[in-house]
């Protein structure tokens, strides 16, 4: 079979690969870029963004892109802390949300964060990771990454570039590396935490408009009502949303356009000059007169924000991602990335959402200029009477598109997490066989319905879920501000006036925010804050752990002229039979194999490395399911088991062991013809038939680190640490959704 034939993807970090190590004389299985599923897909997204396509692609992201972003008009009024507020606060506070949304939302996330990507993939970790892909400060080195980002194509020329003094600095540093990583982190899982409490000031804020009508509606209802139409939708989770999917879109777009108009009705109504406002004379007015007070409130003001445009990065972070993969974010609201490209999302937001946004704001700023002591209820008070129950209903259905696109968001994070080793294995089931993207993991799910009720029926009102809301996602704006800085001069060489000029204006801003915000713990905010710290430590220590396995596997793998020096060894027996050793190693033999030999001192007359490569298709054709390949020495093979989505791959029972020997059986056919030094065909043939009835055993390593007194107190805590997380989750999965077969477990000591 012809190796060079699947249209396989190279996932390093799936399928270790250290070619860089020339040690050894094993060749090993590639799969040419030009050939792969990831660069044919982004060439024909690239080749159909026409004018017609990108229009229709915007709209479509207005289902999934935006939905966090164009609600929030529904709780940010509520969860400002607001006593006896004048005409002269309203328009301050007006001109600050108009020029956060512009200077953040415009500027840093739509012209600069989203050029940002590494391989099409955003959000804070891609950040990370396009760091690690241009200096050495990861596992993923610039010489060993297959596609660089559309930036570092264009800026980056290692060859005759000499690396920044920050880049080298970060290089020799480890606890600098350390630290960039768990910052990136921390990022990633900070969205998680506060992903919490998005359903649940989405929907409540949404079903608060029951009691504007129906007076005698008690809060307690209002709060019972959410929670329930919140346990709803986590119990649908599991039969995905391909079905009603289709509806979102059209939802939020009659969102996105019936709040604007009634924006400017409210501004003809009742207050025509609230554009005044736009000047930045206003926020200095308002500080001026508010002083403390007024930075207090810029805890309820970032709400206008924090969950929109950092959004932005979320489904570039998964939806651009999965085109990366052909699959996140990782922040949250996301989608299938062959569906979405950059100028689609930027259309979308510049000439829909942000328009929207200012309109809508201003029409709730000039109602309650002249109604100053209805902040509380400062939508729906808002709504012309007349069309009150059809926003009402827009607003609930918005608020649930909302809450659905964060929780899937979540849900693919993870996924991600998952099949790039950095968080311990959980069940994800796929609920659509032709979007890789729509995964559902009921462990998370569950989880995350039990926080967001208790979020409801704890804290009960919408004012006081702001106080914990858009804690961790200012923060997260911090933190890109920090890494783009990174990237900025790093890898895009940028001229040092411009990157002081971008560091100094968001950092101070968002530093003002993050300031503001942080005031918030003590009344909630540390739940999302907890959350996220929990969730960042368990996965650096995973990643940690993992890390060190790798490596440990690559020192000390084992090459073919080793494993036929272990063969030529007269104690060393070859017995009748078949024998599976499945590794993460592609160029090299795990170092299992030489416990097993010298535990057993024995080694199968058919011996099969096998390792499970994860594509980002839905179906693998038959015809190249399983690669295989001889290593030189009789008897010994290589085998990669390749597999979309939607396959159902099932390693167990004689199905799978004959449908490997059945290609190992071609492969010996095919090559026949080829010079050889190896045993006649038919020879090689009968022996693998003898071995399979001799019987088949499957074998795995079962690894524990050995730390020794020399081991310091970091690698001590960390590993240890990683020891309970592998011993507690789900058993070995070397990819997303595979279980191994029942396997003879090695076990092997990993020094430390």
């Amino acid at each position: 079979m012809d190796l060079q034939s699947g249209a396989a993807v190279a996932l390093p970090e799936l399928l270790i690969d250290s070619a860089s190590d020339t040690s050894h004389h094993l060749d090993c299985l590639h799969f040419p870029l030009h050939n792969t599923t990831d660069s044919v897909m982004l060439q024909s997204s690239d080749n159909k963004t026409g004018r017609w396509s990108n229009l229709l692609l915007a709209y479509k992201t207005l289902g999934v892109v935006f939905g966090g972003l164009v609600t929030s008009p529904l709780y940010v009024y509520p969860s400002m802390h607001l006593n006896s507020p004048t005409e002269e606060d309203y328009l301050g506070i007006y001109s600050i949300m108009f020029w956060t949304l512009t200077l953040i939302g415009v500027v840093k996330y739509a012209c600069i964060a989203l050029k940002a990507d590494d391989q099409g993939e955003g959000g804070t970790f891609a950040l990370y990771s396009l760091l690690c892909r241009n200096i050495n400060i990861g596992i993923l080195s610039s010489k060993s990454s297959d596609v660089n980002s559309s930036q570092s194509r264009c800026v980056l020329n290692e060859d005759n570039r000499q690396k920044s003094r920050l880049g080298k600095v970060f290089e020799t540093s480890m606890v600098a590396r350390r630290a960039l990583l768990f910052i990136a982190m921390l990022g990633t899982c900070m969205l998680i935490g506060d992903g919490i409490l998005t359903p649940a000031i989405s929907v409540l804020s949404a079903m608060d408009g029951l009691r504007a009508p129906f007076p005698s509606i008690s809060k307690s209802l209002v709060e019972a009502l959410s929670a329930v139409v919140l346990f709803i939708l986590f119990l649908l989770q599991k039969f995905g949303t391909s079905r009603v999917s289709f509806l979102f879109s059209p939802i939020m777009g009659a969102w996105t356009l019936s709040t604007p108009l009634v924006g400017i009705y409210s501004i003809i109504h009742h207050y025509p000059s609230i554009f005044k406002a736009l000047s930045p004379y206003y926020i200095f007015h308002f500080f001026w007169r508010n002083g403390k007070e007024g930075w207090l409130m810029l805890g309820g003001t970032i709400l206008c924000i924090t969950e929109g445009v950092p959004g932005m990065l979320r489904i570039i972070g998964v939806c651009i991602h999965e085109k990366k993969l052909k699959f996140d974010g990782s922040e949250a609201l996301f989608a299938d990335l062959g569906h979405f490209n950059r100028s689609s999302i930027q259309i979308a937001f510049l000439f829909t959402i942000y328009p929207s946004l200012i309109l809508t704001y201003a029409g709730q700023t000039a109602y309650l200029i002249k109604n100053p002591n209805d902040h509380m209820d400062g939508f729906y008070k808002f709504i012309p009477k007349t069309i009150y129950w059809p926003i009402f209903i827009i607003a609930t259905l918005a608020a649930v598109v909302a809450s659905q696109s964060l929780i899937s968001a979540t849900f693919s994070v993870i996924k991600q997490s998952v099949v790039l080793d950095y968080f311990p294995r959980v069940k994800v089931v796929h609920t659509s066989s032709n979007k890789e993207g729509e995964v559902y993991s009921p462990e998370v799910n569950y989880i995350l319905m039990v926080f967001c009720i208790a979020v409801i029926l704890i804290f009960g009102d919408g004012q006081d879920i702001g106080n914990a809301f858009g804690v961790v996602v200012s923060l997260v704006m911090l933190i890109t501000t920090i890494l783009l800085t990174l990237v900025m001069i790093i890898i895009w060489r940028t001229p040092s006036l411009l990157v002081a000029l971008y560091f100094i204006i968001f950092f101070m801003m968002e530093g003002v925010y993050v300031s503001a915000v942080l005031t918030k713990i003590p009344e909630g905010g540390w739940i999302p804050f907890a959350i996220s710290f929990i969730l960042a430590f368990i996965m650096f220590g995973w990643y940690y752990g993992r890390q060190r396995k790798i490596q440990y596997e690559l020192t000390h793998k084992i090459d073919l002229g080793r494993l036929g020096m272990l063969l030529s060894d007269p104690s060393v027996q070859r017995v009748p039979g078949l024998c599976f050793f499945y590794t993460k190693i592609q160029n090299g033999l795990t170092p299992i194999l030489g416990h097993y030999t010298k535990n057993m001192r024995s080694l199968h007359k058919v011996t099969i490395f096998t390792t499970l490569r994860y594509l980002l298709v839905p179906k693998v054709s038959p015809h190249e399911r399983i690669v295989v390949k001889e290593l030189g020495l009789r008897g010994v093979y290589a085998c990669v088991i390749q597999y979309g989505y939607a396959d159902s791959l099932n390693l167990e029972g004689d199905n799978f062991v004959s449908q490997v020997l059945d290609s190992l059986q071609e492969h010996i056919e095919n090559c026949s013809s080829l010079p050889s030094d190896h045993m006649p065909v038919q020879e090689e043939i009968s022996e693998l038939s003898e071995a399979k009835t001799a019987g088949v055993i499957h074998v795995r390593g079962k690894a524990r680190f050995h730390i020794g007194k020399s081991t310091s107190f970091f690698d001590r805590f960390m590993l240890a640490f990683y020891e309970v997380l592998h011993k507690n989750c789900r058993p070995a999965l070397p990819v997303l959704g595979v279980p191994l077969p029942q396997c003879l477990e090695v076990g092997m000591f990993y020094e430390a």
